[in-house]
């Protein structure tokens, strides 16, 4: 699936990977919410935020607003978890470009988050990168 990526996204996925030496997969600015949302390699999300969140936080200085970090996965079930995080995932279902994900019902909030940016980061990621339609909170 090809991913169109804005010069902006492509001047902040350049500086991510210089601060943090971590492959980063996708790049979203999210003007609505002032943050950008980088997509890391896989098993590298702890190497980006680096120790007690230092290196992610250079970041944010550089790029004077918040950033906000998934891991890539490479299956949609573990991609469409990762995006929801931290809320506690028990199961993702994916039936006909849906995506039914369980969630711990005390994390239904964090799963949705805040007026819904959340969620719609989600199913944002979960078009760009495996052409999910839709992902509902079950």
């Amino acid at each position: 699936m090809v991913r169109r990526l804005t010069d902006e996204a492509i001047r902040c996925l350049a500086l991510f990977e210089e601060i943090t030496d971590v492959e980063a997969v996708d790049c979203v600015i999210d003007d609505e919410y002032d943050r950008v949302v980088i997509v890391v390699a896989q098993g590298r999300l702890a190497d980006a935020i680096g120790h007690e969140g230092q290196t992610v936080r250079r970041v944010e200085q550089r790029l004077n607003r918040d950033v906000h970090l998934v891991e890539f996965a490479d299956t949609p079930e573990d991609f469409v978890a990762n995006s929801l995080r931290p809320a506690a995932i028990y199961a993702v279902h994916i039936d006909d470009g849906v995506a039914n994900v369980e969630v711990a019902d005390r994390d239904r909030g964090v799963a949705i988050g805040s007026d819904g940016q959340t969620i719609e980061l989600a199913r944002e990621l979960a078009k760009r990168h495996f052409d999910i339609d839709e992902v509902r909170i079950e």
